[in-house]
């Protein structure tokens, strides 16, 4: 009997959990992540040359963790790819069935001669997670200004802090973990700032609130941040966030100001605050690369674009799944449950299995999380008032807000790719993965059409569109890929 092969891309807790489910059906499975070990960033870990003693002071849940990551990788039908980024997922011609091939480096991203390989699965899971989205304003681009995310790796990756003086500042949840993180590594925290009014985080949590006792597990997260801050005396301040950073050379102070709801600045509420480093969130993008590459259809939403998915996490391409953060941002427990579903799926596990009930139930309070989330911590739509003309809103090519103006205004320089060509926006090394969705919203914004569609009044998702979806050498992509199947087997378990 043919044993199936199952791809899994993202080791975070969404894939982690797929690949478990996947190995449990009865597949073989390749699993593979750009870290050198799994745990995404929810599971970051010291370089084990610096291991912590005792890990679970750093991690929720990492008992649970250490058993499945054991396990899945410790497993003779899986192979464990690390360090390893997929740069292309290339689709059969129109008329042939089939998945897309998988074409990858395995290596470190700065490293040379990175060995390609493609493998070619029976299914494929895509489990790639999503990065901070930092809103642009006047200063966001000097030395010192972090996103939320970088400055969490930093310090449960390696154990660095970012200052000594650091105000946190955006909105959603993920503020509190990262201060946590952040007061743990020896830093000090100024304070929390949280850009939404009480008012609109109370309804947005309230609704539908006998759902809250559904997830016991937030709930103690939640106690435990609050009171670490109360413990160390770190205010938590709604409807406050920074508008401007300032500094000779690097950040040396934030100015904040109290929003209405809309997020526009209440006259004469700015504060300034002497800070040596600043760390800011407002959200998350999902990682839409791959998904486009392998054809799956978006699904537009008040919190933005992610996957589409059915009852199954199957997307619109058939054999291709998709769990955790690039169908909705719900956090580590919703994404592993969409893993797990998606794994055993893929992995031709039985669909009509009585466990399955269960995990289709958690699976749907995770989507309900997600709704929750994303009414309680909106982006205002007044933020693009913070900007001044001088304002850099793409940080690789230094394009500036009075630019895009210009362009947006300019009948011809109105299209999003004659805009992006004009103005260089997103032409820099991070391909628009930065800058990218915020762009598309400006320029829209400044064009008259309503965010994230061009004139036709369509959905696009252009900031997400990319042939190569990772940096690759000329002399790497000339080079003759290894055989589909791996040969060696590589493991941290």
């Amino acid at each position: 009997m043919t044993v199936r092969q199952v791809v899994v891309i993202g080791a975070g807790p969404a894939g982690l959990a797929a690949a478990a489910s996947a190995l449990a059906a009865g597949a073989a499975v390749t699993l593979l992540d750009a870290a050198e070990r799994p745990g995404g960033q929810y599971h970051r870990m010291l370089p084990e040359e610096y291991g912590a003693a005792r890990p679970g002071r750093l991690h929720h849940g990492w008992a649970a963790f250490e058993r499945l990551r054991r396990r899945v990788l410790g497993h003779p039908r899986c192979t464990w790819l690390a360090e390893t980024a997929v740069w292309a997922l290339e689709r059969p011609e129109p008329g042939h069935p089939g998945l897309p091939l998988v074409h990858t480096l395995t290596g470190p991203a700065d490293g040379t001669d990175r060995p390609r390989r493609t493998l070619a699965p029976d299914a494929l899971v895509l489990a790639p997670g999503a990065h901070d989205r930092v809103l642009p304003f006047p200063g966001w681009e000097l030395p010192g200004v972090y996103a939320a995310g970088a400055a969490q790796a930093l310090a449960k990756g390696e154990r660095l802090v970012i200052g000594d003086d650091v105000l946190l500042a955006g909105s959603g949840p993920f503020l509190l973990p990262v201060a946590a993180a952040l007061l743990e590594a020896g830093a000090g925290v100024r304070a929390v700032l949280e850009a939404n009014p009480p008012r609109t985080v109370a309804r947005g949590w309230a609704r539908r609130p006998w759902e809250l006792a559904e997830q016991p597990g937030k709930a103690a997260e939640l106690a435990e941040y609050t009171a670490l801050l109360a413990h160390r005396r770190v205010p938590y301040r709604m409807g406050r966030t920074v508008i401007e950073a300032r500094g000779d050379g690097r950040v040396e102070e934030a100015v904040t100001a109290r929003l209405r709801p809309d997020w526009s600045v209440i006259p004469g509420s700015e504060v300034t605050v002497a800070v040596d480093a600043l760390c800011v969130s407002h959200g998350f993008s999902p990682q839409l690369e791959l998904p486009l590459a392998a054809g799956c259809a978006l699904l537009r939403s008040p919190a933005g674009e992610f996957v589409a998915v059915d009852g199954d996490q199957l997307t619109s391409c058939p054999g291709v799944y998709a769990a955790g953060e690039i169908t909705g941002i719900a956090g580590a427990p919703a994404a592993r449950t969409e893993g797990a579903l998606a794994g055993w799926l893929a992995g031709g596990g039985d669909p009509a299995t009585p466990a399955l009930r269960r995990v289709r139930r958690n699976r749907d309070r995770g989507r309900a999380f997600a709704a929750r989330l994303a009414a309680a911590h909106p982006v205002g739509s007044a933020w693009p008032g913070w900007l001044r003309p001088e304002t850099v809103i793409c940080r690789c090519e230094e394009t500036d807000y009075g630019t895009l103006c210009r362009a947006a205004t300019e009948e011809a320089g109105a299209a999003p790719r004659v805009a992006k060509l004009a103005t260089r926006a997103g032409l820099g090394p991070c391909q628009a993965r930065i800058c990218g969705p915020t762009v598309a919203e400006l320029t829209a914004r400044l064009s008259g059409n309503s965010p994230g569609c061009p004139a036709d009044g369509l959905p696009v998702a252009a900031p997400h569109r990319r042939p190569i979806a990772q940096p690759i050498r000329l002399g790497e992509l000339a080079s003759s890929p290894a055989p589909s199947e791996p040969d060696t087997k590589e493991s941290t378990a």
